[in-house]
């Protein structure tokens, strides 16, 4: 805003200078010795509202004095209200600090700002500053802190109100404990043992797995806080450490180990032990035993076809014509048969074409048994 002090007529000695000073509600504005005919107001304001005159002179006796202006400066009406917050997406971990932004998109002069809690409004903070956003701070925020978040801004208009905006708080889960539990102290080989795993602290649901020697065994999920139980039918390969996971959306926490050593009975460990000798019997015996019979059967086939070599190979007798030269044909032994047969019937008498023939037979025989064999 320009404040413009004029005379009317200009005065008539051209080389006189004029003195100006401006005023608001009796009060000199500005410095007198600047002497100029404009006074300026870089930004106005609310309080800029007021009665403003100025004065002009040549001496000290010729003063001049203009008609009073009455000047009201009007705020701008703040625009549209929100609330962002700081992280995003409104669900924290407990601990962490929350940043509740408070934005306008217009409005002139001081804003008083206001920061509430639930439906019912429970005022957390004022402040009053002139800018177009404001921030209110939870350095550490607690699961109790869960709740529907509004703020408000005003520059005397009357307040407008954020939209309002959910905050959820979760607690991490604390390390679980693993329990045991047993029909007996002596734990044997049948038993049904619970595992039982629970965090103490720690925001729903929560998600259970549990581990026999770093190999999983199940899971289970709480959704509304608490423990779970996990039943185990023991055998013999049960017995070794056990421990339990817990997470609920941030960093799984681990329980402490603990052992399981299990009773097996002695006819239970004497089946086992009958069983691994069986099995370490078996597994050296088999290839023994096929190896054997594989050697018997070789040997039975090399030896039926070294007899049929054997019979191929006997020569046909040949006859030969007994030459005596004015000698007398020795003695020839000559044998005595009693009941005899006719020529040809006994078994002795068989030519040797005979002989090849049966010999032909059994041949052909051993060939077709080697090749079903």
């Amino acid at each position: 805003m320009t404040l413009t002090c004029k005379t009317r007529p200009p005065p008539q000695n051209l080389d006189a200078k004029l003195q100006f000073l401006f005023y608001k509600d009796g009060r000199v504005l500005g410095l007198a010795r600047d002497s100029l005919p404009e006074f300026r107001i870089p930004a106005v304001r609310k309080e800029d509202s007021g009665s403003y005159w100025c004065q002009a002179k040549i001496t000290s006796i010729k003063v001049k004095f203009s008609h009073r202006v009455q000047i009201e400066v009007h705020r701008v009406p703040i625009g549209n209200v929100s609330l962002e917050i700081q992280p995003p997406g409104g669900h924290l971990m407990e601990g962490e600090k929350l940043v509740l932004v408070c934005l306008v998109t217009g409005g002139t002069g001081d804003i008083v700002f206001f920061w509430f809690r639930g439906a019912r409004g429970l005022s957390l903070k004022t402040k009053t500053q002139r800018s177009l956003m404001a921030t209110f701070e939870i350095p550490a925020v607690r699961e109790s802190d869960s709740d529907q978040y509004y703020c408000a801004a005003d520059n005397g208009y009357g307040p407008s109100l954020s939209e309002l905006v959910s905050i959820t708080v979760r607690i991490p889960v604390s390390h679980p404990v693993l329990t045991l539990r047993a029909p007996e102290a002596q734990l044997v080989v049948g038993h049904i043992v619970e595992l039982h795993c629970e965090a103490e602290r720690g925001s729903p649901p929560i998600l259970y797995q549990f581990y026999h020697e770093d190999v999983a065994l199940g899971n289970s999920s709480a959704p509304f806080g608490g423990g779970v139980s996990f039943n185990l039918s023991l055998t013999a390969e049960d017995s070794g450490n056990y421990y339990c996971e817990a997470n609920n959306g941030q960093v799984a926490q681990r329980s402490e180990v603990v052992p399981l050593n299990i009773t097996v009975p002695m006819e239970d460990r004497n089946e086992v032990l009958t069983s691994g000798a069986m099995e370490l019997l078996l597994g050296i015996l088999a290839p023994a035993t096929l190896a054997l019979l594989f050697c018997c059967w070789l040997k039975r086939k090399m030896g039926r076809r070294t007899a049929k070599d054997a019979v191929r190979s006997i020569p046909s007798p040949v006859p030969q014509e007994s030459t005596y030269f004015n000698s007398q044909a020795p003695e020839q032994p000559h044998l005595d048969y009693e009941n005899e047969e006719p020529l040809g019937t006994h078994p002795g008498d068989k030519d040797s074409s005979a002989i090849y023939s049966r010999l032909k037979k059994a041949d052909l025989t051993d060939t077709d048994y080697d090749d079903v064999m």
